[in-house]
């Protein structure tokens, strides 16, 4: 059996009997219809429920962006990914027991910041902010990768996030927009770094390391020796847990930024954004439980076929990958685990308009 917040699963491959009992597990969503948010291109997203603290939540102003007894989640958002950022704010919601002590904190690229009136318009409860990411000085750094979606400018938003966001942030959870939670987000929040840690996630040292770097690196005596000291494993940077205090301390963004100005002199690596962040933390970090990234539910970076979860429990679903589930919906052509996404799409149907 699967564990969605509760129950554990060791089959690799779900039969439709899981998957209809993975769904009924989820709380009934009930929409309200009559309200919608409209972006530019005429697509139109449903209200999203209110959810209340649990009586034992501590009491925080609603005005307050940057107290210390509130969960940060940082996201970013852009048109492509807005479907599924909806969706990870609705299951993020759902699934707390202090919904109202969430802070939402996006960035966006200058001609996107439009974007959070549609998230306002759905979920006009939320505590949230929007922030402008000048994308022109990271332009210049990023490199050709397998993917032109890894190439996106906002992809890169993560390693400025100690610049982008206050001062008086100084934890925050940075999420994916290609993912959703089953699970209460604080449980995340809370892990713990230890001491001199910047930033937690879950570990993968089954992987295949070497892969994410290229010959020109492993070549290079110099180059070679980064991880010598290291017990170095891959990590998915969609799901972590920084302390920008520490963060801002050490001046990580800069020790990326020298990573990626390397590679534009010679090629090092692959793989978009993910490299600089293997190069200066893989090995230091502070290690998740996998049960809050089961990755990869989006295939691989060529074809996106579908994917099987994990054995183990399951606290967060990620579409990392080439296929994402509201693309695949659309084209119905869905993945098995794709319908464990769709109960949070608030994307309002043609079907539902005309009545």
């Amino acid at each position: 059996m699967f564990k969605l917040g509760g129950l554990k699963s060791t089959p690799p491959s779900p039969s439709p009997h899981h998957l209809l009992c993975l769904l009924l597990l989820l709380p009934i969503i009930i929409i309200n219809a009559t309200a919608t948010a409209t972006t530019a291109s005429g697509r139109r997203f449903k209200e999203a429920p209110q959810y209340d603290n649990s009586p034992a939540c501590p009491s925080i102003s609603t005005q307050d962006m940057c107290s210390q007894q509130a969960v940060h989640v940082a996201m970013t958002l852009d048109y492509p990914y807005l479907r599924g950022t909806m969706a990870a704010i609705f299951s993020i919601l759902q699934h707390s027991s202090c919904p109202e002590n969430i802070r939402f904190h996006f960035i966006s690229t200058p001609s996107s910041t439009h974007l959070h009136e549609a998230i306002s318009s759905s979920f006009p409860y939320l505590r949230s902010q929007i922030y402008s990411f000048d994308t022109y000085p990271v332009s210049g750094l990023i490199s050709s990768s397998i993917r032109s979606a890894l190439d996106s400018p906002l992809n890169y938003a993560r390693n400025y996030l100690a610049n982008i966001l206050p001062p008086c942030v100084q934890k925050v959870v940075y999420l994916d927009s290609d993912l959703v939670l089953v699970d209460d987000i604080a449980l995340l929040a809370a892990t713990p770094l230890g001491a001199g840690t910047v930033l937690a996630a879950p570990e993968y040292c089954n992987a295949n390391f070497t892969i994410y770097f290229t010959p020109t690196f492993w070549a290079n005596p110099l180059l070679s020796l980064t991880f010598s000291e290291r017990n170095a494993c891959y990590f998915n940077t969609g799901v972590m847990v920084i302390d920008l205090e520490r963060w801002r301390e050490g001046d990580y963004t800069t020790k990326l930024v020298e990573w990626m100005e390397l590679q534009k002199r010679m090629r090092i690596y692959e793989l978009g954004s993910l490299p600089p962040f293997l190069l200066v933390f893989a090995g230091n970090i502070a290690s998740v439980d996998h049960k809050w990234n089961q990755h990869g539910l989006g295939g691989d970076n060529f074809r996106g076929l579908c994917r099987n979860l994990h054995p183990g429990p399951v606290s967060l679903l990620h579409w990392s990958g080439k296929g994402k589930p509201w693309v695949r919906l659309d084209a119905n052509r869905p993945c098995p685990l794709d319908a464990l996404w769709a109960p949070y799409d608030l994307l309002q149907t043609q079907f539902a308009l005309e009545s």
